[in-house]
């Protein structure tokens, strides 16, 4: 048996509502939060090919105060300051995002400008040279937000929100634990309206983050357990999903999966993975034809290799729980956990080489560059002494 190691554990007001018409309960959390001018933030997807706007109007009754349907993946800055005038005009009091991570950040992102003061570029994180980055405390009163999930995501109950500046090719990072969801929402014909391929990469962007946070070495109970059923329930359901894609139990599984992970990490200190998502974060920055589930098939086995000495405990610990430990001895047991991940993505059609995934190799220098200003590098259990070290791992993922 592992040792138990000192460990905290927050968690903060949620009302969540799963299962056939769930969404019947929208009206009911609006009342809750005593909000008047309820505004929904949404993409174009689900503006036009869905009828999920009228359901939700239909919930919200006169508390109705209008819609902006320009969320784009990444949650570019224009589309956020589009977000936040329109929100303002209609004298938003509450935010109702429907979709999936985009969405929610949006509509974060959006909570944010509307309440506080001064260029984004001055509140969000700022890395000062050879000092950990620092994350300005934005203590305006925020505007609750509700969300209606049509697909999983990592981003679901976050306090950070990251948008895209366009202009610098760059993400700026802001931090407001008062943006967490008020409510949820989970309902089965919702989660239906997401392409099957776009459930199946957001499930795999969470998974990542699952099997990464059962390989940290020091891990306190609470977050395991989490971390473990959303691993069992992830390793099942996506490849049924791949065979089934209406399977609505797969599906809501593969979401209950993301929610236990968000509450698993946000648990855990000390985190021993972090360059997968700096990895990842700057791939999908900088290619637009990379999803956030291809950036972590991407760079999920590869970062485990690069940090094996360091965390072969907790490596060997994925392996026995993914089964391909064997008895082995800790460092070769650890080893068979990334293959298992690789053999896994494979399987369900998803990249796990830069190349296959159209990375042109003369690109290695901008992406190594760009994840060492990343926030997530310093939670990395091997340390960066410098960027060489990410562009010989870059060229290895190539």
């Amino acid at each position: 048996m592992e040792a138990a190691a000192p460990f905290r554990h927050r968690s903060f007001p949620l009302s969540l509502h799963a299962g056939k018409g769930a969404i019947n309960e929208l009206r009911g959390e609006v009342d809750r939060t005593r909000a008047k001018r309820a505004f929904i933030v949404c993409g174009k997807s689900v503006a036009t090919k869905t009828d999920l706007i009228a359901k939700v109007q239909a919930q919200l009754g006169d508390k109705f105060a209008g819609v902006f349907d320009g969320v784009e993946t990444s949650s570019p800055l224009p589309s956020v300051k589009a977000g936040a005038a329109a929100a303002r005009e209609a004298g938003a009091d509450l935010i109702i995002a429907i979709g999936g991570g985009s969405a929610m950040v949006t509509a974060r992102a959006i909570i944010i400008l509307l309440a506080e003061k001064g260029d984004i570029h001055d509140i969000c994180t700022q890395y000062p040279p050879g000092q950990p980055p620092v994350s300005p405390k934005l203590m305006a009163p925020k505007i609750p937000n509700i969300l209606v999930l049509t697909t999983p995501s990592t981003a679901m109950t976050r306090a950070g929100t990251a948008v895209k500046d366009v202009e610098r090719d760059h993400r700026l990072e802001l931090f407001d634990p008062k943006t967490r969801p008020f409510a949820m929402i989970w309902d089965d014909d919702a989660l239906l309206t997401a392409p099957v391929e776009l459930f199946m990469s957001t499930s795999a962007s969470a998974l990542s983050g699952i099997m990464a946070g059962v390989a940290t070495p020091r891990i306190n109970p609470l977050s395991l357990s989490d971390l473990l059923h959303a691993m069992r329930l992830s390793v099942e359901a996506l490849p049924l999903l791949r065979v089934e894609p209406n399977n609505t139990t797969a599906r809501m599984n593969l979401v209950a999966a993301s929610f236990l992970s968000n509450r698993a990490l946000d648990a855990m200190r000390g985190r021993a993975f972090g360059l997968i998502s700096s990895l990842g974060h700057v791939l999908d920055t900088l290619y637009t034809h990379i999803s956030h589930g291809d950036a972590s098939t991407l760079t999920t086995s590869w970062v485990m290799r690069f940090n094996l000495e360091q965390t072969s405990s907790g490596l060997a610990r994925l392996a026995r729980e993914l089964g391909v430990a064997n008895g082995l001895p800790e460092k070769e047991a650890a080893a068979r956990a990334p293959d298992f991940i690789d053999d896994f993505y494979r399987k369900l059609g998803m990249p796990v080489r830069l190349r296959d995934a159209n990375i042109p190799l003369e690109g290695i220098e901008r992406i190594a560059d760009d994840a060492m200003g990343d926030f997530y590098l310093h939670q990395n259990a091997r340390k960066i002494k410098d960027k060489s070290e990410l562009t010989d791992l870059i060229k290895q993922m190539w």
